[in-house]
């Protein structure tokens, strides 16, 4: 029969890649994590690791184990949250994901008011452009500028986010504003760096607006990663940017250029797995940010 200790303690070293980690996170010696995951290879009789120089990693049987384990994990996870839940006042812990500049700029200040309404969910906020795996409880929400593309995944439409663009006043200052589209080719751009992952499929329209197709873009003056950099880059002189509206609110440094010159919008999405339909923490939240978006666009 597996034993519950020894899949706890296989399972965080599957997830460590490493006894040491492992036992750091379990509390356990480095030893006392082998001799766990050497009991339970011997009473299953496979090898459930190859070990190597540079750590762990789990062989075909010990995938399709912790496969397995991870599903009780999750589900037992599950079943904590609804019973902690399971009172009138929605309490626990609560996952939240969303991309650096919806995240740092809009999502957190609004964390505050959260926490003084629901006092009991500890929020726990993953600010990061890559997107999570909401399916494996990665995160128990995520916002995002694109629909979901996993099964089993409930999403609500947000708000629509709309670019235009913007220089600081220092910038055209010193060069100038342009008087048309076509002008600026002989301006200073800010875009996204080549190869990075785009918030949005025509996040870097600025470099292609106004041309031909066999015109191809304009050249980038700096390139930066995301939005936030690029709204600093905007800021301190560097050249003209596209910037979604709700980020310069408030930033007297920053003037839009050829007023316009509208870009493309963007779709903001609030995502959650279907087992999380029922939980009052997600329900909760996914209210607050729907009156918020109301009380205030984006």
């Amino acid at each position: 029969m597996l034993e519950w200790d020894r899949l706890r303690v296989f399972y965080a070293v599957a997830q460590a890649q490493s006894l040491t980690r492992a036992g750091e996170t379990l509390g356990l010696s480095q030893s006392a994590v082998s001799r766990q995951i050497s009991a339970l290879e011997e009473g299953l009789k496979v090898t459930l690791f190859h070990r190597h120089a540079r750590g762990l990693i789990l062989t075909e049987q010990g995938e399709i184990l912790f496969q397995t384990v991870s599903d009780v994990f999750h589900r037992l996870s599950a079943t904590e949250n609804a019973l902690l839940e399971s009172k009138d006042r929605p309490k626990g812990p609560l996952k939240v994901t969303a991309p650096v500049a919806l995240g740092t700029l809009w999502l957190t200040p609004l964390m505050a008011e959260f926490n003084r309404l629901y006092p009991d969910i500890i929020i726990n906020m993953i600010i990061d452009d890559r997107e999570l795996d909401l399916a494996m409880r990665e995160a128990d929400i995520a916002i995002r500028l694109a629909p979901a593309r996993q099964p089993d995944i409930v999403q609500k439409k947000l708000t629509t986010l709309s670019n235009a663009i913007y220089a600081s006043g220092e910038y055209l200052a010193q060069y100038g504003a342009p008087a048309t589209v076509a002008e600026l080719s002989k301006h200073r751009l800010i875009a996204f760096g080549e190869g990075v992952r785009l918030p949005f499929a025509d996040a870097n329209w600025l470099l292609r607006v106004g041309l031909g197709k066999q015109e191809g873009e304009r050249p980038a003056a700096f390139r930066i990663n995301n939005y936030v950099g690029i709204l600093a880059a905007a800021e301190s002189g560097i050249g003209i940017a596209s910037l979604p509206e709700y980020m310069v609110k408030h930033r007297p440094k920053i003037k839009r250029v050829l007023p316009n010159l509208q870009g493309p919008t963007a779709e903001v999405y609030l995502l959650y797995s279907t087992e999380s339909r029922n939980s009052k923490r997600v329900g909760v939240f996914k209210e607050f940010l729907q009156r918020k978006v109301e009380e205030a666009p984006l």
